[in-house]
């Protein structure tokens, strides 16, 4: 018997790990959501799937590594990681990955805890869609629109509305799987 999955995921194994065991899933992890957020930038422009390749090698040189050590690279070795293959080798979203470990930092710094800010957004539950078929899920939503709205203002980059939706369709913040996929 096949399983059925959300019309989106092809049968790559990386995309079905992806979809069955995190996509819609509620995640509460610090440094999950702060790599989610920066991983949702990286894919402006460009499929989850080049993303999701790339994936372990954002670990490597970012993700694995505390929001204090990617806050404070410098340029340099910015620059040096865009000549990287591994990497999507476009300075200004590499350069978002430590503007937004700055701002994490900045709003820790005033005693906000980023975890429940964020999850603060959907009320602390995860919202729950009737999604028939994925390209009838939206691209963006008003509290998509307020998140990407107060993370700017707060210093991040890389984060429209359409981002901040992926964000929280990653994290579980809101569960777009079709109404007929196993994982609803």
């Amino acid at each position: 018997m096949t399983t059925q999955r959300c019309g989106w995921c092809s049968d790559d194994p990386i995309y079905v790990a992806y979809h069955d065991q995190e996509w819609g899933v509620a995640n509460r992890n610090e440094q999950h959501l702060f790599e989610m957020l920066c991983l949702e930038g990286q894919q402006a422009g460009l499929s989850w799937i080049t993303v999701l390749k790339k994936r372990e090698h954002y670990r490597r040189h970012f993700f694995n590594h505390p929001i204090e050590t990617i806050a404070a690279l410098s340029d340099a070795a910015l620059d040096e990681k865009c000549l990287d293959a591994g990497l999507i080798r476009h300075i200004g979203k590499l350069k978002a990955i430590r503007d937004n470990a700055i701002a994490w930092q900045n709003m820790r710094a005033q005693n906000i805890d980023m975890v429940n800010w964020l999850w603060d957004f959907v009320e602390q539950k995860t919202i729950e869609n009737d999604v028939e078929h994925y390209q009838h899920a939206p691209a963006q939503t008003e509290l998509s629109l307020k998140m990407s709205k107060t993370l700017k203002k707060n210093g991040f980059k890389f984060v429209g509305p359409t981002t901040c939706y992926a964000f929280m369709q990653a994290v579980g913040m809101v569960n777009d799987h079709e109404n007929n996929c196993h994982s609803k």
